[in-house]
């Protein structure tokens, strides 16, 4: 959407909004815990194959680290030293500047004149300029070919040794972002010892994590975008009862396992009462039936 805007002298002047390449496709190999190639797998476009906003990167990454000072610094007035109660010479007569208290900003051993506070330094940053940010910063370590997958890691009991083996296994150099499961404890306490991997959980990378990380490490539950999701909404009305039905059909498929599920929401409202009724049915990939029901549902009713 444009705008116009008349400057002075009649000219027309019209903001256009940037327009930015088409996502790029890319992909990235999958491999064991040992290195070996498990195939490739795509990775979702809108997350891996952006053209990096350099200018939300730098606001997003500046609101992070902002956020992250305590904010502690603090220094006394005049009223918060000790002392300085009494008046420290006479009014007049003296030949001094006139002074009430010793503990005037201006005196040595005094309080601080306009002095840091304690408060808080975050900064309030729209969400969508939040994941545009760590979408890019995915996006260039995507680009660069920094980005690895691992099916899982399998450890029974936490040791250095097999982390250090897995990530000389899959050729990964440098400092690496190790993204976990909440509840993946043995490969936390794997990588805590080892001084270049910064371990974080799916629910908190941040575009700052992936920026000061030469590459980057996900598993199969914690790689972005795994899960693709399409709803179709079809809504209509019961000849013989007069009640309004609406399905909603949720296909969701695998990236990974190539799995597809199906998930189909009957939900009617009664015409007479208002009462509303939701019927969920789950349709797995290998149920034809389910399948054909489902499609010759959808060509029998009006999409909305």
């Amino acid at each position: 959407m444009s705008t116009a805007t008349y400057e002075p002298g009649g000219a027309l002047r019209t903001a256009r909004k940037k327009e930015r390449p088409e996502p790029l496709r890319r992909s990235v190999t999958r491999r064991d815990v040992d290195g070996n190639e498990l195939g490739p797998v795509d990775l979702e476009p809108t997350i891996f194959g952006i053209e990096p906003n350099l200018a939300v990167l730098h606001q997003v990454v500046t609101a992070q680290l902002a956020a992250a000072r305590s904010g502690t610094q603090s220094t006394k007035t005049r009223s918060e030293r000790r002392g300085g109660g009494a008046k420290p010479f006479r009014q007049k007569g003296t030949g001094r500047a006139r002074a009430g208290s010793s503990r005037s900003p201006i005196w040595v051993g005094g309080g601080v004149a306009l002095g840091p506070k304690p408060r808080s330094y975050a900064q309030k940053t729209p969400k969508k300029m939040v994941r545009l940010a760590l979408c890019s910063a995915l996006s260039d370590r995507a680009g660069e070919e920094r980005v690895a997958l691992i099916d899982a890691y399998g450890w029974e009991t936490p040791r250095t040794k097999s982390a250090l083996a897995a990530l000389a296994a899959l050729g990964i150099e440098g400092s690496v972002l190790v993204v976990l499961c909440a509840d993946d404890e043995v490969a936390l306490r794997s990588f805590a010892n080892l001084g270049h991997v910064q371990t974080t959980t799916f629910g908190e990378l941040s575009a700052h994590d992936v920026l000061r990380n030469d590459w980057v490490l996900f598993t199969d539950e914690t790689l972005p975008g795994r899960f693709e999701v399409t709803e179709t909404v079809i809504e209509t009305v019961d000849e013989e009862t007069g009640d309004i039905v609406i399905e909603v059909i949720d296909e969701v498929s695998d990236s990974i396992t190539g799995e597809h599920v199906t998930d189909v929401t009957d939900i009617v409202v009664d015409a007479a009462t208002g009462e509303v009724s939701v019927d969920v049915l789950e349709v797995g990939a290998d149920d034809a039936e389910g399948d054909e029901a489902a499609a010759d549902a959808a060509d029998e009713k009006e999409v909305r």
